[in-house]
């Protein structure tokens, strides 16, 4: 494949060819450019969303694009994330939320559009080019465990469950007080360590979970086990015998590269192999300063790209992309994979079957692009907690969803 900016070279051409420009050239694919990726510098553009067949789409062109619509444009609006660079209201965390969203305004968070516009875009090649052989791809699943606190009571320390058991007491949560007791006794397993459950999933796969543990300063918004305690570090070392290991960046540390980068040592010397992905502490972004250490602490895999509260497509897509850099106007090495349900979106349906018929519903959508699939959860979902009830048949659902046409 070759690009020319020469008409008569790509007149002369006589085999597969595509314009991307304002007028047709010769006897090729031709779709219109909308002014989009000629800017540079951001600018608050004006999208019309229309409906193309079973889908969306925006950056409208005329009858003689192949497209009804600038599918590169588009595409890269959703991907570079566009839309979390220019003004929007935050939530109390400073989050970027589903309901700023174009995909929430206009009803198509729920598609996975960029996949989708792809497929359509394919069948309009093979139409026109039948010698050509397009690479093909299946449904694949990466399955993310999210680690703020490994255990609810133990490990803690003696300040922390003296102050644990006293607050108990004076909030009269007696019931509360009676499984913190059974707990630090050995009589009953912590409601948090789910992790022998989680260990016999991962055997019963041919593919990896990943898990991701804070291991930050104890703060305000951070309260899991000090990294100091053994038993916290011979947690995490016996998961990386089984899963993929990865930092849930703390909150202090999304604004200090200084703080992620001591985080980041840290899970490298349990781990003892080189930092591979992160995940941040909120599920916060402040793009583009978040990715940017990332990429200067040579990270190479994001997995915090989705929405608290709403299953979908935050970057209308199903596939791992690279981070574009709008203000340095740059391709990264970043790898973004975003994902498509968080275990407490699923709260908000009533029924266990409710849930299901959902999360099936999500994903069959990424089945039909042949995408991957990545749900969070938690390990405190897969424990006895009644509101979590059911977790675990979801979490089944999805790792049986690999095998099933």
């Amino acid at each position: 494949m070759s690009f020319t900016t020469t008409i008569e070279e790509f007149i002369a051409h006589d085999s597969l060819k595509m314009s991307y420009t304002r007028q047709p050239l010769s006897h090729e694919i031709f779709i219109r450019n909308h002014e989009l990726l000629f800017e540079q510098g951001l600018s608050d553009i004006d999208i019309n969303v229309q409906d193309w067949d079973d889908t969306k789409c925006f950056f409208s062109t005329g009858e003689k694009s192949a497209l009804p619509f600038d599918i590169f444009a588009a595409s890269f609006y959703l991907l570079s994330r566009y839309e979390e660079y220019l003004p929007h209201v935050k939530d109390e965390f400073g989050r970027f939320t589903a309901t700023e969203s174009i995909a929430y305004k206009e009803d198509f968070l729920h598609q996975p559009v960029v996949d989708i516009w792809a497929y359509k875009f394919k069948a309009i090649l093979e139409q026109k080019f039948e010698d050509f052989k397009f690479p093909e791809r299946t449904y694949n699943i990466q399955p993310v465990i999210d680690v703020p606190m490994a255990y609810y009571f133990k490990q803690k320390g003696l300040m922390r469950t003296v102050g644990g058991t006293i607050n108990d007491l004076f909030r009269f949560k007696l019931r509360r007080f009676y499984q913190r007791f059974l707990v630090l006794f050995g009589f009953q397993r912590d409601p948090y360590d789910t992790f022998k459950w989680i260990i016999n999933k991962q055997k019963q796969c041919d593919f990896k979970f990943i898990v991701f543990f804070l291991i930050g300063d104890y703060s305000t918004f951070d309260k899991n086990i000090n990294i100091n305690k053994k038993k916290f570090v011979s947690l995490i070392k016996s998961i990386t015998d089984y899963c993929k290991v990865g930092l849930k960046a703390s909150y202090f540390s999304l604004d200090s590269i200084a703080i992620l980068k001591k985080e980041k040592k840290k899970m490298e010397f349990v781990t003892n192999y080189e930092l591979d992905a992160t995940r941040n502490s909120f599920s916060k972004i402040n793009l583009p300063n978040s990715y940017r250490n990332l990429i200067e602490l040579e990270i190479k895999n994001d997995f915090t790209m989705g929405y608290l509260n709403h299953l979908g497509f935050r970057a209308g897509t199903c596939t791992p992309f690279l981070f574009y850099d709008l203000d340095y106007e740059m391709r990264t090495p970043l790898l973004i994979h975003s994902f498509h349900c968080l275990d407490h979106a699923l709260l908000k349906y009533q029924s266990q079957l409710d849930k299901a018929q959902e999360l099936q519903r999500l994903i069959d959508t990424v089945k039909g692009v042949n995408g991957t699939f990545t749900p969070v959860f938690h390990n405190y979902c897969f424990g006895s907690d009644v509101r979590w009830k059911g977790f675990r048949q979801l979490f089944t659902q999805i790792l049986k969803s690999r095998h099933e046409n």
